[in-house]
């Protein structure tokens, strides 16, 4: 029977050395301790003992009994016969002679370690509530739940069916996980609201005079850094949360299986999502919402964050810049008046603390005027004072108060435009 969502290769690999095991491997699944040693001790002839532990330890890595014993890779019986003390491991070659040795060495491998057929009913239980409980809180895909289920029997020593049995089990696990999941749902939301699954509806239909439908329309993020842009998608979020999706109760499905539902949903065109069967389409819908929903709102607070540092921030930030910049040649020609004044003054304290005399203010004076004029030294320290603040953050005060500016001036015309009618012109759109 053929296996759908595998692979010709991983189907052949089944069950079988795909591959020679690698160091760590032949570590773990091939080395023999006491208890194995103390079994593989009671057969006869090194072919006999070397055969069954071969048997042992390929059922430990592979999870199966393989109809030839000896289709392992030869790195593998050198490995075995190693700790076997087996001189000539060629001698393997005999141990298919009789057929039956293989079977009988099976049977008591299984018995001796545990190992359960997959027919048993109590382990079948247990296989199908381990894999019906991954199939529900994993959103994977066949092959991963395939790969799991090998996992699972491998470490509870079941041994593994054949691959055609095991991928129709997958399949049908799947199948019932997908269908509780889409009735779940669609029950949730009609429970919140009994007309909302036909509104969900509702916007798949192309409006008359449009090239595509609400949905495809409500799913387009916003493509332009501008205030007209910023509000079109504070009204898309308006649109969206006007479904009331936040009463529909999903608390009680796995979030990743209601994201995969939403990503194939996003992933279908609405053609496509019209055609589905109930409750699958209401599912899928309800699933697509909800995360339109969180993602418009966080488009639109990202739109807002670039609108703030490129129009806003940005543009006073410049505006400070420049106002700082035209006051420089003042603050410079201010500056140097002030520094020679300051130059005479240091001089006359430094003589007058060298000779030990008393200050005189009106030589001090005399001397400093020489330089420039104490009028003109008053007006350069008033004007330093007033280009230069006390405070270490003036620059950031400047910065805010164009902001503050910036924003009751021309922030953005969508704040000042009324909801119906002609929109009014305004600057910073």
């Amino acid at each position: 029977m053929p296996v759908e969502f595998l692979t010709d290769e991983q189907a052949e690999a089944y069950g079988k050395f795909a591959e020679e095991p690698t160091r760590p491997e032949l570590e773990r699944f091939f080395f023999l301790d006491d208890e194995d040693r103390k079994l593989i001790a009671k057969r006869r002839g090194d072919h006999n003992r070397l055969g069954f532990a071969l048997q042992m330890c390929t059922v430990r890595y592979i999870g199966l009994f393989l109809e030839d014993p000896l289709a392992v890779p030869w790195p593998v019986i050198e490995h075995v016969g190693e700790q076997l003390g087996t001189e000539n491991v060629s001698c393997i070659k005999r141990y298919t002679e009789r057929q039956m040795t293989a079977y009988e060495h099976a049977w008591e491998i299984r018995d001796a370690y545990g190992y359960h057929p997959y027919e048993d009913p109590e382990w079948g239980r247990r296989f199908r509530t381990f894999l019906y409980g991954r199939a529900w809180t994993h959103a994977e895909g066949p092959v991963a739940l395939f790969n799991q289920a090998v996992g699972w029997l491998r470490r509870n020593r079941v041994l593994l069916p054949g691959v055609s049995v095991l991928a129709r089990q997958v399949s049908e696990v799947r199948t019932i996980a997908e269908k509780r999941l889409h009735a779940t749902v669609d029950r949730a939301a009609a429970r919140a609201d009994r007309e909302l699954p036909e509104q969900l509806v509702a916007t798949l239909v192309t409006p008359e005079g449009k090239r595509y439908s609400e949905l495809e329309r409500l799913r387009r993020p916003p493509t332009r850094t501008t205030g007209t842009a910023f509000a079109r998608a504070l009204e898309r979020v308006d649109e969206i949360g006007a479904f009331g999706l936040g009463r529909v109760r999903l608390n009680k499905i796995p979030p990743n299986r209601l994201a995969a539902l939403a990503r194939y949903g996003l992933g279908s065109k609405a053609a496509r999502l019209e055609r589905a069967s109930e409750p699958k389409r209401t599912a899928m819908l309800t699933a697509v919402m909800r995360h339109l929903e969180a993602k418009a709102i966080d488009e639109a607070l990202d739109l807002f964050q670039v609108l703030m540092a490129t129009r806003l921030i940005s543009t006073a930030k410049r505006a400070t810049d420049k106002e700082r910049l035209s006051t420089l040649p003042q603050l410079e020609k201010a500056s140097r008046t002030l520094a020679r004044a300051a130059k005479v003054l240091f001089e006359e304290l430094e003589l007058v603390e060298t000779h030990g005399t008393d200050l005189d203010a009106a030589a001090l004076w005399a001397a400093m005027e020489e330089v420039a004029p104490r009028a003109v030294v008053m007006s350069a320290a008033a004007l330093v004072v007033s280009l230069v603040p006390e405070d270490e953050d003036s620059a950031e005060v400047a910065m805010r108060a164009a902001l503050t500016r910036r924003c009751a001036r021309s922030w953005p015309c969508w704040a000042r435009r009324p909801r119906w009618g002609r929109r009014r012109p305004g600057r910073g759109c």
